[in-house]
């Protein structure tokens, strides 16, 4: 065998065939950012802060916010150091850090998306026993799963990719490193690896979309039994915004890894829009059309106090 001199760093080339848009991508990435920054602390401020929204429901939508936050920081700095000029190059242990941590914050948010269709299942399907089905312990478990197994998946794909020699080209045709950029520069055999990492990423895709349309096929056939069209109204309104963060999810998810061929232009912007746009709106779609969590955060910006006082509410445990 030849020797080979195995790289130490990759280049990132950035969103293909945006030449002499640097300075506007900037603007409108830094935008994004940093609206998805404030945006989820203030949803973390509401459920925080008020009583009436220390539920099943905001628990979770509390732990989607905590990975809004990590998820869109996980490239957005790089990338926007990249366009204003700077040095675009990444050590192999950073590109190796951004893909563990791509695909555990992304595996996580997949694995809490399952978690909030089976609670809305259990509140508009169950109402009378919800209380007992999602109790303290069950949330606990539930969220604790969600992190560990998601950690367990990005370790087996980090480990996998990053076993492999890479002695040369080192340019990443993308603006941060992910596993169908970073496996064609290995200078070795990749069939296992691409085989085993799309299966793995597939599997658990393909598994929680099943339970959250077997979850939301329950919840339709529930909501098709009221009678009257206003109670149909509020309890298909409770499920509108899970739907929306699920299609904004999904959709980049299912372009990305389930297309035939590789675009590495549709790629880049499908990522951008998932690792930059969606979590910017995951807090516009969770509190829009939400009164209590306008009205918890609207009590906690002006006292500056929590409002431990009041008490749930059964239109907030409904919701």
């Amino acid at each position: 065998m030849r020797n080979h001199t195995p790289i130490t760093e990759f280049l990132l080339r950035g969103i293909p065939h945006t030449e002499g848009l640097e300075h506007v991508l900037f603007m409108v990435f830094l935008a994004f950012y940093l609206l998805s920054l404030p945006g989820n602390l203030f949803i973390l401020l509401a459920i925080f802060t008020s009583s009436n929204l220390h539920t099943p429901m905001y628990f979770f939508l509390g732990n989607l916010s905590v990975l809004d936050i990590f998820f869109s920081s996980v490239s957005s700095p790089k990338m926007m150091l990249c366009l204003m000029g700077q040095d675009c190059t990444i050590s192999f242990q950073g590109c190796a850090s951004q893909l563990f941590f791509y695909h555990f914050l992304g595996c996580t948010e997949c694995f809490l998306y399952t978690v909030m269709a089976y609670d809305r299942f259990a509140a508009i399907c169950h109402p009378l026993r919800y209380t007992v089905i999602m109790n303290h312990q069950v949330c606990a478990f539930m969220t604790l799963g969600t992190w560990l197994g998601s950690c367990l998946h990005a370790s087996v794909l980090t480990y996998l990719i990053f076993k492999l020699p890479y002695c040369g080209p080192n340019e990443v045709d993308n603006f941060f490193c992910d596993i169908p950029v970073v496996l064609t520069l290995a200078c070795a055999d990749i069939s296992l690896a691409q085989t085993v990492s799309f299966t793995n990423v597939g599997i658990v895709a393909l598994t929680c979309f099943l339970l959250i349309l077997a979850s939301y096929t329950r919840i339709v056939l529930s909501i098709l039994k009221i009678s009257s069209s206003e109670g149909r109204r509020r309890a298909f309104s409770t499920c509108s915004a899970h739907l929306t963060s699920i299609l904004l999810f999904y959709g980049p998810v299912a372009l990305i890894y389930l297309r035939p061929a590789s675009s590495p232009w549709l790629d880049s912007v499908v990522q951008v829009l998932n690792n930059i746009v969606t979590p910017s709106l995951n807090p516009l779609i969770y509190s829009l059309r939400n009164k209590d969590v306008k009205l918890a955060l609207r009590k906690a910006l002006m006292q500056g106090v929590p409002t431990g006082e009041e008490q749930p509410s059964c239109c907030s445990l409904s919701l």
